[in-house]
């Protein structure tokens, strides 16, 4: 009879210590209701102890939660339709609030996420989506964060992953790329054009400086049509290289131009009546008889 006594005793102190003893994790953090109202006491992880059938313990996950934000479809203010999707980092910070003053934090979370994802699309560009992410995160973490503080809840973060835009979209910005890739590839053909019209300019007053630079550079351009090997060889013969070798080639020297015939004297015409090839008359004498014309 004895022994029966004690088995019910231990049996009974076992499902009494079964039902009073609880475990709390590291990450967690128990609440404990006491006929239907929490205790103000937050239980710290470890054992916690618990009056049966009067207790109730609710544990508390004090982790960073990871939720995704399903995608969104919407329209930019420049009237773009996207679909957008998201990531919301959130923890617990008050286990108290988080679990009298909402019923399901993380649903209420993730319902206020794709709300805000949705207003914070059409408040914003297309092109601030793709390239100035940083901004409308923070945009959307405070829109996010505000009811959440309510709740016992922490934003830590919101990432915008993924912006899926129509197929015509695609090809129009892919053209838009295209024709920038072009200006910026001519831009730089023609910088460089510039600076190499201003090399050959400095090349140009360098060789009509020195003249002989020309054939060393003829020379040179010689040797590199050479170097392809090909069986026909057109070699530039330009008119400065001519002007240079006439100006090297020496000149024969002048015949001395002939002395101006000076003039005869009066003795002379005398002498030589045939001078300037005219025939001057000699003079007559007074005995000399002057025949009559026919």
């Amino acid at each position: 009879m004895l022994v029966e006594i004690l088995s019910a005793v231990v049996v009974a102190g076992g499902a009494w210590l079964a039902a009073s003893v609880r475990v709390v994790k590291q990450y967690e953090r128990g609440l404990v209701f006491r006929f239907g109202r929490v205790r103000a006491r937050v239980q710290d992880p470890g054992l916690v102890t618990l009056v049966p059938f009067v207790d109730r313990l609710q544990k508390v996950n004090m982790q960073i939660v990871t939720m995704p934000v399903p995608a969104q479809d919407g329209i930019t203010r420049d009237n773009v339709t996207v679909r957008v999707d998201a990531v919301v980092y959130f923890k617990v910070i008050d286990p108290v609030v988080a679990a009298v003053n909402v019923q399901d934090y993380r649903s209420a979370v993730g319902q206020v996420a794709q709300t805000s994802l949705r207003s914070i699309i059409g408040k914003s560009d297309l092109d601030d989506l793709l390239s100035n992410r940083e901004r409308l995160n923070e945009g959307l973490e405070l829109m996010i964060d505000s009811p959440a503080l309510d709740w016992g809840i922490h934003i830590d973060r919101v990432e915008i992953k993924d912006v899926a835009l129509p197929e015509a979209m695609k090809r129009s910005m892919s053209r838009q790329a295209e024709a920038e890739r072009e200006r910026r590839a001519r831009v730089i053909s023609a910088d460089g054009e510039l600076q190499a019209s201003h090399k050959l300019a400095q090349a140009a007053a360098t060789m009509a400086e020195h003249p002989s630079a020309l054939q060393l550079r003829l020379l040179e351009t010689v040797v590199q049509v050479s170097s392809e090997k090909n069986s026909t060889l057109v070699l530039p013969f330009p008119v400065e290289l001519l002007r240079f070798l006439d100006a090297q080639t020496p000149k024969p020297a002048a015949p001395p131009a002939p002395a101006a015939e000076a003039a005869p004297e009066p003795a002379e015409l005398e002498a030589n009546p045939e001078v300037n090839g005219h025939a001057t008359p000699s003079p007559r004498s007074p005995g000399d008889a002057v025949l009559p014309a026919d």
